[in-house]
């Protein structure tokens, strides 16, 4: 059996494509990149109806304390991001937290995922995954109550370092 060996060399899809020239797979290299300064913000919401809204700020979840545990729940998610996306490099987190809005008018909760790191590689896909990990845990914790709950939105807000330079969510335009 002969294995063949990725090659980026020859790649006609672009420096940073996740092809090889035979179109395979690869993880991209990153081993002559400099190190630098890198943040990444991504935000998403949940649609939930009125009684969520009220167990979630009465803290009267029968799981427990939803913030608190989508919160920690989010911060492993950003962790565990080159075990989910394949092609993910691992990184040395510096820095994660998540955050939450509660808008009762609307009865939407809006999580907020910043991850920073000094690195060879971007935290965006961190920051994204942080942010469903932690709404997909509101859900888990809140179907009891009722399942017409919707996630919306999850978007990359902000990021900082790299080669590729500073990016801000412009609303989509």
């Amino acid at each position: 059996m002969r294995v063949q060996k990725p090659e980026n060399e020859g790649n006609k899809m672009g420096e940073f494509s996740h092809f090889d020239c035979q179109g395979h797979a690869v993880m991209v290299d990153i081993a002559d990149k400099a190190v630098t300064a890198r943040t990444a913000i991504a935000q998403g919401s949940i649609q939930v109806s009125p009684e969520i809204m009220a167990a979630v700020a009465g803290h009267t979840v029968q799981k427990g304390d939803v913030l608190g545990v989508a919160r920690v729940a989010g911060i492993l998610g950003v962790k565990q991001t080159s075990a989910l996306i394949p092609l993910c490099h691992p990184l040395s987190i510096n820095k994660c937290s998540i955050d939450f809005a509660m808008d009762d008018v609307n009865q939407v909760i809006t999580a907020v995922c910043t991850v920073k790191t000094e690195g060879k590689t971007g935290v965006e896909m961190e920051a994204l995954t942080g942010v469903s990990v932690a709404l997909l845990t509101i859900y888990d914790m809140c179907k009891a109550i009722d399942k017409h709950m919707q996630l919306s939105n999850i978007h990359l807000v902000h990021k900082a370092g790299g080669k590729s330079g500073d990016f801000c969510w412009n609303g989509g335009e």
